[in-house]
């Protein structure tokens, strides 16, 4: 495989801290992308630091700097057509291409206001086989999107919490952190046994694993 900068076409523009503190100063909440993707038949649902919060219920744990939903590389036309308003903007290695729309290569899309330059959602195109889920980071592991997507009372769909923290793992930042430490009381023995084998497969030795168990 190429590596990212050389699947990357050229051009893009660099983006700073203050270019992300200043284009994901009001991204979207969860509800609102709920609301705007009614009917979509493709199985997208919300990822990351948010997909925890809605796992755990209640209020927001933290800030939530972005908004990120997930959706099988197939169904990301179906979903970008709930939004024909705005702009879709490629995004990889540290740069955007503004209004470029998914990029070969990379699974990152921000949809961007273009009346207020700033970004609302980060979808990731994510691989699958059918209705079948495809991880990124190791391709053994796979899940039905049956089981990999669940939902609030109110019907707003997000990923597992064992699949999200899984892909926090790498990095391990401290947000990452805590929000592995506010979820792990409320992962089930199912749940802390899987993502323990996964960690072992993809992270092998990883911190977490010894409090899974």
């Amino acid at each position: 495989m190429a590596p990212v900068s050389e699947q990357l076409p050229p051009g893009g523009v660099e983006v700073d801290e203050a270019r992300l503190d200043a284009g994901w100063a009001a991204p979207w909440h969860p509800a609102q992308a709920a609301e705007r993707l009614r009917g979509l038949s493709a199985p997208w649902c919300v990822a990351a630091g948010w997909a925890l919060d809605l796992f755990r219920g209640g209020p927001p744990s933290r800030p939530h700097g972005d908004l990120e939903l997930a959706v099988p590389e197939a169904g990301f036309g179906e979903l970008a057509a709930h939004f024909p308003e705005y702009v879709w903007d490629g995004v990889g290695d540290g740069r955007v291409w503004p209004g470029s729309g998914p990029l070969p290569g990379q699974h990152q899309t921000w949809l961007r206001d273009p009346a207020t330059d700033r970004w609302l959602l980060d979808v990731f195109r994510e691989p699958h086989d059918g209705g079948t889920w495809i991880c990124r980071r190791d391709p053994s592991i796979r899940l039905p999107y049956t089981e990999l997507v669940a939902r609030t009372a109110d019907g707003i769909p997000y990923l597992i919490p064992e699949v999200v923290l899984l892909f926090k793992a790498k990095a391990a930042r401290p947000k990452d952190e805590a929000d592995f430490a506010r979820v792990l009381p409320l992962l089930d023995a199912g749940r802390r046994e899987r993502l323990r084998g996964w960690l072992e497969r993809v992270h092998p030795g990883h911190g977490w694993g010894e409090r899974l168990r």
